[in-house]
């Protein structure tokens, strides 16, 4: 489907691919900004003065740490870049989406659904490779029966087949509602602006664009943090 976001189609590059590859290299040139910032004298010691991007990027990694780390826990450095690195994109990608005719990419189901799969392969990974085969016991249900038997504790699940099946479904369907969250919040907020701009291009479409902003903000949060909170349970022991 043609979008109104595709000043490029004639070459056959989708408006999805557009806006993704933009919101990759305005994320590449703020890393380089802020990299040129801390390679300065001071830098990494002294904040830059005023309201700068090295002080925006700082101010967020800095919130998103902590409530990592509260999350997670002690292990949260292993798998803080990843997170970062979702936040930062569906944010500058939500952001993009408020600027007329530019479009952000998480607006589109695909690409919130890339996000959604790339989150959830990540934190079966992590628990895989902590707890190995044992990972498979937060999906059988609750141990009803703890015996000893040679010095060796086994935990006996007997509602396993009734808790199994639902268990799976419900986990793989966290792909799916971290997918239709994103997609349906963005594509609505930036279409209501969209069609504002359109039927009165003065004022009304400013109050949406604020709304927009926040929303934007809350999104790529809530993905972070459910994210981080699907690696934390992966973490943890399971029973």
């Amino acid at each position: 489907m043609t979008s109104i976001y595709d000043p490029l189609a004639h070459v056959g590059l989708h408006w999805v691919f557009q806006a993704s590859l933009l919101a990759v290299a305005l994320l590449l040139l703020a890393g380089l900004s802020i990299k040129r910032s801390l390679s300065a004298e001071g830098g990494g010691v002294i904040p830059d003065e005023g309201v700068t991007v090295r002080n925006v990027v700082e101010l967020i990694v800095i919130q998103l740490a902590e409530l990592a780390e509260s999350v997670m826990g002690p292990e949260y450095r292993k798998h803080f870049a990843v997170v970062a690195s979702i936040f930062f994109f569906v944010l500058v990608s939500n952001l993009m989406g408020l600027i007329p005719w530019v479009g952000g990419a998480t607006s589109d189901v695909n690409t919130a659904a890339a996000w959604a799969i790339i989150s959830f392969l990540y934190y079966n990974v992590v628990g895989i490779k902590t707890h190995g085969w044992k990972y498979i016991y937060q999906f059988m249900g609750p141990a009803l029966w703890n015996p000893e038997i040679g010095g060796k504790t086994y935990h006996v699940r007997p509602l396993t087949p009734l808790f199994l099946p639902l268990e799976l479904v419900l986990h793989v369907a966290r792909m799916l509602t971290l997918t239709i969250r994103l997609a349906a919040n963005m594509f609505a907020d930036h279409t209501v602006i969209m069609l504002w701009i359109g039927m009165v291009p003065i004022v009304v479409p400013a109050i949406f664009m604020g709304l927009g902003l926040i929303i934007s903000f809350l999104q790529a949060f809530v993905f972070a943090l459910l994210s981080m909170i699907y690696i934390g349970q992966a973490l943890e022991e399971p029973h």
